[in-house]
């Protein structure tokens, strides 16, 4: 008898893990067991918010090439067109500037019309007729505030073609932490809103959740179900970026001669090519869920 029990017990324990690991609910059932916190009345509100912050990153590239018989002058005189450019950028700090340089080349083969009169290649190394090398500098601005200055220096040098300037946003800490923050308040006062019209009052906070995942679970539609949620978000305005200014056509003056090989461009060349560059608006969004007993 005492075997019996003892083996009974030992059959009891083992299938603990097992029982413990079940899911909640089968897939295909009408309904799964509610979450704990709505063992009362609840309300789950989401709070939206968005706010627009001014980008505060550019970059842009040019290149610059030459072209010569010999493959290491070809090479040279590309890298002298752009050393004293890169230094030139390097002077403002890796806080603010960012300078990478790459040099490439490739061969300008002889050329000849084929019996349909079409221009062709005589890609044999014996027909290399020269070769062209281009000098890139991609430059990685950190600190908007010099961007005009530094796109006009890299103007002024005279590139051979030079790729527009895109704009991102990175955040700081605490812009995150006050749009965060954001997020919640604007649940409250979605929950407040809602209670109040539907004649109840809002009690203590069940959960809380800053990814708002947990507001997005259909527990009355059988098995969990996760939407995007199609909630207008709230404008935040307490951290915003004022102030704005329009690009303006600028009446450029007849170009200054170009600067020597090896050589930065001149104050004066740099002034003349400077241009407006505002860095745009960037929406940032948060969201955050917080359950509230009902009274």
């Amino acid at each position: 008898m005492l075997k019996c029990l003892a083996l009974s017990l030992m059959l009891a324990v083992a299938a603990a893990p097992a029982l413990a690991q079940t899911p909640p609910a089968s897939i295909g059932q009408p309904y799964i067991p509610a979450p704990w916190w709505m063992r009362d009345p609840v309300i789950a509100s989401i709070g939206y918010v968005r706010v627009e912050l001014q980008a505060n990153r550019a970059g842009f590239s040019a290149s610059f090439r030459t072209v010569d018989r010999s493959v290491a002058e070809a090479s040279r005189k590309a890298a002298d067109q752009v050393r004293a450019l890169s230094q030139t950028l390097a002077g403002y700090g890796v806080d603010k500037v960012r300078v990478e340089t790459s040099l490439t080349t490739q061969p300008l083969y002889d050329q000849y019309r084929d019996e349909n009169g079409v221009l062709r290649d005589n890609t044999r190394a014996d027909r290399i007729e020269r070769y062209e090398a281009q000098a890139t500098v991609s430059v990685a601005v950190r600190d908007v505030a010099v961007l005009e200055r530094v796109y006009a220096t890299v103007i002024a040098a005279q590139p051979a073609s030079i790729a527009r300037v895109y704009f991102s946003l990175e955040p700081d800490n605490s812009a995150k932490s006050n749009l965060a923050a954001a997020a919640m308040r604007d649940a409250r006062a979605r929950a407040l809103a809602a209670a109040e019209n539907a004649g109840a009052t809002l009690g203590s906070v069940r959960v809380i959740d800053p990814t708002g995942r947990a507001c997005q679970t259909d527990v009355l539609a059988g098995w969990p179900s996760y939407g995007s949620g199609a909630s207008q978000a709230t404008t935040v305005d307490e951290i915003v970026v004022t102030g704005s200014r329009n690009r303006a056509e600028i009446a450029m003056a007849p170009p200054p001669p170009p600067p020597a090989p090896g050589s930065a461009p001149s104050e004066d060349a740099i002034e003349a090519a400077r241009l407006a560059l505002q860095p745009p608006l960037q929406v940032l969004t948060d969201q955050a869920c917080v359950v509230y007993g009902l009274n």
